[in-house]
């Protein structure tokens, strides 16, 4: 059970942190689209599911990690009419900070024979999208597949929203709009990374953190940031927020075959863990992979505060695990070298 006192800093932080845009009247205007993204979350809570599998091929594990809910992709899928496969272009010339290519192969070699829906590889990066595909061979899925890789950046379509800077001040901010779509199924193909300022960096935030736009030009991502690290920093709020409004994977699938412990997302080192994990409910698999690394997930305020408004399940004894077991699969990552200051971890 967690502690009282955790539950009522989180819910402190929240109403502290969100103030501002509250009082702007800029909070919870979309509920409407985030029951679109998480509704039908909320009314299996107490089933959610989720794959864990080991293996020492990380195309084999990440299709396995899908086989094994099928049932759950299928009804993800829908009568959607397009997949957007979003992986994570963080430094695209360190390739343990990217999602690996066999990764994206794992997860159409599952799709192509289920669904006939068109598929795109799409990522809006905090750096050069089209460097880090071609620095990584995703070319190569555009010929092998005859399926799309975009670079959002280069001629984004997006909305306007607004987030907490880093003084606490709304300010808009450009969200893709291919991450909104009703009509796309969001499946988010994630590393496993730790992270220099919410500890960990998972499914839900590889569609979080990429929905705001860099043109080149400029770029709205870094206004989720706070001024100052700390364990509720504002990014957690925005996090938050943006999930609240709809921002949503309706798939997770999180590739830990070679993961990145330390000073993460882009300059950690690497962590042979060897497994995969994939969910319908993005939620209960970021709280399953921060159990795995070693970390509490009650100590992270977006996760818990997703978990308390209902957006997925956040009790990892009530997720149903099928697959290897999770007891068998957890490790002991070493977090970015501030966070350990800040989280006191040893």
């Amino acid at each position: 059970m967690r502690n009282f006192g955790t539950r009522c800093r989180r819910r402190d932080f929240l109403r502290t942190a969100g103030r501002a845009i509250v009082g702007a009247g800029l909070s919870g205007t979309a509920i409407g689209s985030a029951a679109v993204r998480f509704g039908q979350a909320n009314s299996t809570r107490t089933a959610s599911r989720l794959s864990l599998v080991r293996g020492d091929d990380r195309r084999q594990i990440i299709f396995e990690s899908l086989r094994l809910i099928e049932d759950d992709v299928r009804a993800a899928v829908g009568r959607k009419k397009r997949i957007l496969i979003k992986p994570n272009m963080s430094v695209d010339k360190n390739p343990l900070a990217v999602t690996h290519v066999d990764a994206v192969r794992a997860v159409v070699d599952f799709l192509r024979p289920r669904f006939e829906t068109p598929i795109v590889v799409a990522e809006s990066g905090v750096l050069n999208t089209a460097d880090g595909f071609r620095n990584n061979g995703y070319p190569a899925l555009e010929k092998d597949y005859g399926i799309k890789v975009v670079d959002l950046n280069a001629a984004p379509v997006s909305e306007t929203w607004y987030v907490a800077d880093k003084d606490r001040i709304p300010r808009a901010v450009r969200i893709h709009s291919a991450f909104l779509d009703p009509d796309a199924c969001v499946i988010s193909l994630a590393p496993m990374k730790t992270h220099d300022t919410v500890l960990v960096t998972l499914a839900l935030k590889n569609v979080l953190m990429a929905a705001p736009v860099n043109d080149y030009r400029r770029s709205d991502k870094g206004l989720l940031h706070g001024a100052t690290k700390s364990v509720d920093d504002v990014m957690h709020y925005n996090l938050f927020h943006l999930a609240e409004r709809g921002l949503w994977p309706d798939v997770a699938v999180i590739d830990g075959f070679e993961s990145m412990e330390g000073d993460g997302p882009a300059w950690g080192t690497p962590l042979a863990t060897r497994l995969a994990l994939a969910s319908r409910d993005p939620l209960a698999a970021d709280i399953a992979a921060t159990t795995i690394m070693g970390f509490d997930p009650g100590r992270i305020l977006y996760l818990m505060a997703m978990a308390e408004a209902g957006m997925g399940e956040g009790d990892l004894g009530r997720i149903r695990v099928v697959g290897a077991p999770l007891a068998e699969c957890r490790f002991k990552f070493k977090a970015h070298k501030e966070m350990a200051k800040i989280y006191k971890l040893t």
